[in-house]
C-alpha cells in the first residue's frame, strides 16, 4: 500500500463501557478471548502490507503508547508510530519503554478532526497520496487493498466503508446513501428518521490533498471538530467525488457494555461472526485457544488451554487464567483473564472482570451486534 499514510484514531474513555472502562482505556479492553479492541484495526493494517500506523490518541497516551510498543512494535515489518514520541521510543532499549517524553506543546483534541491537524507534521509529512482513517473500538477483519485500489482507480476524493443493516438500527450511526453510480449523496450522522438501510462503517481512505485542504478550511469556523458531522458534509457539499465501498462480514462498532456482549454471542454461532483463527492473539498468546462444542462442564464456549474448571460453562467466551469453582454455572457470558467464580456462583448473562466484578447485561441487550451479519 504505497504512498497510504494509516492512522488509527483513538479517544480512549469509554464512557458508556461502565465497569469494564474503569482502570484501563478503552481501546485496551479485552474483546474475544484473545485481544484488545484496538488489535484489530491494527491486524487488518498489518495484514493489509502497511508497514506502519500513526496513532492518535487523545487521552492518557502514555498508557497506550507504552502497551502498543510492548505487544505491537515487536511485529516484524510493523509498528505503531507516535508522532511526537516516536523517536523517544525507537530509542528505548529493546522490550523497554522510554523514561521520560517531550513535553506537549500541542493543544488538546476536541474531536477526530482536531487529531488530524494536531499532528499534522506526521500525518501528511512525506506527501502521502491518501491517508486511511482507522477507528480503535470496532471489531472486524478486512483486507484494505481493494478498497484503495478502487478508491485510485476512480480518482475519488475519499472513499467511505458502508454497510447493510436493519433500518431499525440505522439511528445509531451515520447514514449513508449513493446514487446508481455508486457516488455518495447524503451523509447524516445519527438521523432520527432514517431513508436508508446503508451506514457509515467509520473507516475511510482519502486523498491526502484533498483532506488537507478542507482541515484548513474549517479551522477557525464554528464547527464540530469531527471527521464525520463536519469534514465529509462538507467535502459532500463542495461536489467532490465520494464513493463507497461495502465492506462483507462481520463488522461492530463496540459503544456499550450490552453491544460488547452481543458481539462476544456473535463469535459462538455457526458459524462464529469472526473464526477463532481470525482473531488477533495479543492476549497471553502463548496460551492455546479452541472451540469446545461439548466436553465434559463446557458446552459451545471458546476456552483457553489453562482454565481451571469445576463447574459448568455454556455459550460463553473466557480468557487464560480464568477459573470456574465447584457447583458454579456460567452461562451466556465473557470472563476476562484472570477472573474467577466462586463456588456455587450462577452467572448468567454478564462480564466477570479481572477483580471478580460481575457486570450483569441487559436481557438480549440493543440487539445492534445481531444486525451485522
Amino acid at each position: 500500500m504505497n504512498g497510504v499514510r494509516a492512522v488509527l484514531l483513538a479517544g480512549g474513555r469509554g464512557e458508556r463501557m461502565g465497569p469494564l472502562g474503569v482502570g484501563r482505556l478503552k481501546p485496551l479492553i479485552p474483546f474475544g478471548g484473545t485481544s484488545r479492541l484496538i488489535d484489530f484495526s491494527l491486524r487488518n493494517a498489518c495484514d493489509s502490507g502497511l508497514d506502519e500506523v500513526l496513532l492518535l490518541s487523545q487521552y492518557e497516551e502514555r498508557m497506550l503508547m507504552d502497551d502498543l510498543h510492548r505487544v505491537w512494535n515487536r511485529t516484524p515489518g510493523f509498528r505503531a508510530h507516535f508522532g511526537p514520541y516516536d523517536e523517544a521510543y525507537r530509542s528505548a532499549p529493546p522490550g523497554t519503554v522510554p523514561g521520560a517524553l517531550p513535553e506537549r506543546t500541542w493543544p488538546a483534541e476536541r474531536g477526530t478532526a482536531d487529531a488530524l491537524i494536531s499532528k499534522e507534521r506526521w500525518v501528511f509529512g512525506g506527501a502521502p497520496r491518501d491517508v486511511l482513517v482507522l477507528h480503535a473500538d470496532h471489531v472486524y477483519r478486512f483486507d484494505y487493498r481493494d478498497m484503495l485500489r478502487e478508491h485510485r482507480a476512480s480518482k475519488a476524493a475519499l472513499t467511505v466503508a458502508y454497510q447493510r443493516i436493519e433500518r431499525r438500527f440505522v439511528h445509531l450511526f451515520g447514514m449513508v446513501e449513493f446514487d446508481d453510480a455508486g457516488r455518495l449523496t447524503a451523509f447524516v450522522e445519527k438521523p432520527a428518521e432514517p431513508t436508508s438501510d446503508l451506514v457509515f462503517a467509520a473507516f475511510c481512505l482519502f486523498d491526502a490533498r484533498i483532506l488537507r485542504r478542507y482541515l484548513e478550511q474549517l479551522a477557525g469556523t464554528a464547527w464540530q471538530h469531527d471527521i464525520s458531522r463536519d469534514v465529509i458534509p462538507a467535502m459532500l457539499a463542495g461536489g467532490e467525488l465520494i464513493r463507497g465501498h461495502r465492506v462483507p462480514g462481520y463488522w461492530e462498532d463496540i459503544g456499550t457494555v450490552d453491544r460488547y456482549h452481543l458481539a462476544h454471542r456473535s463469535l459462538l454461532r455457526r458459524p462464529p461472526s469472526i473464526p477463532l483463527a481470525d482473531l488477533p492473539a495479543t492476549v497471553r498468546p502463548e496460551v492455546a485457544r479452541r472451540m469446545v462444542d461439548e466436553a465434559p462442564g463446557i458446552r459451545r464456549s471458546l476456552v483457553p488451554a489453562d482454565l481451571v474448571n469445576h463447574g459448568e460453562i455454556t455459550h460463553s467466551v473466557v480468557y487464560p487464567g480464568a477459573r470456574v469453582g465447584a457447583g458454579a454455572v456460567v452461562h451466556d457470558s465473557v470472563l476476562l483473564p484472570g477472573a474467577a467464580v466462586a463456588a456455587g456462583a450462577r452467572i448468567d448473562g454478564a462480564i466477570v472482570l479481572e477483580d471478580g466484578t460481575v457486570a450483569q447485561c441487559a436481557a438480549g441487550g440493543d440487539a445492534v451486534a445481531e444486525a451485522h451479519r
